[in-house]
């Protein structure tokens, strides 16, 4: 395996991280009261990278106070000669969240940094720093690329258990030693109260952190803002957060379940009558750019954050917005489908994109999977949430777009597509044949499933023939809603060799355990 190792990131893991983290638990969680007592702004919810490229990154931190934001980097952890950047100022305007670009960094080297918060009227009174590390993209392919992904944190009402690790999955993320973690959406779950305790099958008891903002569904913009700040009330999280960049897509329960623009819901409770979508998206949106490093511009204005992260020679990757632009979920079975699951003019970027690549892999971060069937019924109609809708003939729907794609990427002889995506709670591998298919004029390729992180486990997805799948792995339960205590939380590494270019994808338990795995080689069709 070529990918460089890193002598000095261990002793990161071990100590100047620890003892962030240790000082960087939230107000009620174990706050230091030395600096509770000082009045010097604190930055109790930790410290995130994300969307890393050769030379930049972008750092994230949130006071408990208005503060300026200042970020020092080092070649080493000790700090000796730190190159500063000032940040912006933090206030209620942003619900005292901030994010500072890092420029002008070596490419391929490992990046230490501590996040300072000083007073504005003040700038001598600062806090407690708190510091991270991550890898920026390698400029030179014989470094390689290693990274995970997965997606669902805290759904279906399961929270922060203590008492199983909590998050727990992530110190098994972290011990893979990745570049980046590609977070496939459901980041959180808006739309699922967290209560103290559940009952088990077995007669034991689930127990959850719990917080004001997760005892109903989000509707105001301060519920959001709640949501997400619940998920770093985990030690595990946190952690992570400090020494693992973040690529991070968004999916429906950002907002609610299987929403698209344009519904109106409600009946009086959860939601009132009459409830717009389109206003708690744009709720969502904002608090999501608010908690997350995000490149995307427009993240807080017209909703894009479809964008290509370039990770050196070796790798692209696209990420998608299946969101924000689709139609209606219905029945899925029109013959003519202008709209789709990506609108068109993200359909027309990522042709664009895919086309000028010249990355060795591509990897399409799709947050709902093609060929598997995902359900939206209501009120009896036969909806569909996903581009799937069961029928294995021609395409249909929102399968037309996808058809569209996937035979431009056949006569562009684009080549080292891999599609990887989460949604469906449970870990999978799918080969797309069109020998197998329906849809005969597209080129062979993979999709891989993980997830998820933290919420209830589901059944295996029905399957659709229509681009000719074929599962040649699943791991699920077979019944619905297990429990992170019970298992069945997943999450993929991939690895891509730097020497042979080979890709290897490991589909991987909480545990870290590799359930299954597969080597694909660059260049080849139909592996």
């Amino acid at each position: 395996m070529s990918h460089r190792p890193l002598p000095g990131r261990r002793g990161v893991l071990r100590g100047s991280l620890a003892a962030s983290a240790a000082l960087a638990l939230p107000t009620g969680l174990g706050a230091a009261p030395a600096f509770a007592r000082s009045g010097r702004p604190r930055a109790d919810w930790g410290v995130q990278t994300g969307d890393v490229t050769t030379d930049s990154g972008l750092v994230w931190v949130r006071a408990d106070r208005p503060a300026r934001m200042v970020v020092e980097t080092a070649a080493t952890e000790s700090f000796r000669d730190p190159r500063r950047f000032l940040g912006p100022l933090l206030g209620a305007d942003s619900d005292f969240t901030g994010t500072t670009r890092l420029h002008g960094l070596p490419s391929g080297e490992q990046i230490h940094y501590r996040v300072l918060l000083a007073d504005p009227d003040d700038p001598r009174r600062t806090g407690e720093p708190v510091t991270g590390t991550f890898r920026t993209a390698p400029a030179k392919r014989r470094q390689g690329v290693r990274f995970v992904w997965s997606g669902d944190l805290a759904g279906q009402g399961w929270g922060i258990n203590e008492s199983i690790g909590g998050y727990r999955i992530f110190d098994a993320m972290a011990r893979t030693d990745p570049d980046f973690f590609l977070c496939s959406g459901d980041t959180i779950y808006a739309d699922g109260p967290i209560s103290a305790t559940a009952a088990l099958p077995d007669g034991s008891v689930y127990r959850s952190l719990t917080t004001e903002a997760k005892s109903h569904v989000a509707i105001s913009l301060d519920d959001y803002r709640g949501n997400f700040r619940y998920n770093l009330l985990d030690g595990a999280l946190r952690r992570f957060n400090a020494q693992v960049p973040g690529i991070v897509q968004w999916d429906d329960h950002e907002v609610r379940n299987n929403w698209y623009p344009g519904e109106v819901i409600g009946g009086g409770t959860p939601y009132p009558a009459g409830t717009r979508l389109n206003d708690l998206a744009r709720n969502s949106r904002r608090a999501f750019a608010e908690y997350f490093p995000v490149s995307t511009p427009g993240a807080r204005a017209d909703g894009r954050m479809y964008r290509t992260l370039h990770h050196g020679p070796l790798l692209d990757v696209f990420v998608l917005d299946m969101r924000t632009y689709r139609n209606a979920n219905s029945p899925d079975d029109q013959t003519t489908d202008p709209v789709g699951i990506l609108g068109r003019a993200q359909l027309e970027w990522l042709k664009r994109e895919l086309a000028a690549s010249r990355a060795v892999w591509k990897v399409i971060a799709n947050d709902m999977p093609l060929g598997l069937v995902v359900p939206d019924p209501v009120e009896g109609r036969p909806n569909f949430e996903a581009v799937a809708q069961g029928d294995p003939g021609a395409p249909l729907g929102r399968e037309l777009q996808i058809a569209e794609l996937l035979r431009f990427i056949k006569h562009r002889r684009i080549t080292g597509t891999v599609w990887l995506t989460a949604d469906v709670h449970h870990t999978s591998a799918q080969h797309y044949d069109p020998s197998r298919a329906a849809f005969k004029d597209f080129a062979p390729f993979w999709e891989f499933v993980s997830g998820p992180l933290n919420a209830g486990a589901f059944p295996a997805s029905d399957l659709d023939g229509t681009f000719g799948p074929d599962r040649v792995f699943v791991k699920a339960p077979t019944v619905s809603n297990v429990s992170p205590a019970e298992g069945y939380q997943f999450f993929g590494e991939v690895d891509i060799d730097g020497a042979s270019g080979e890709l290897t994808v490991r589909l991987r338990e909480y545990d870290g355990t590799v359930l299954f795995t597969r080597t694909l080689r660059p260049g080849l069709v139909g592996q």
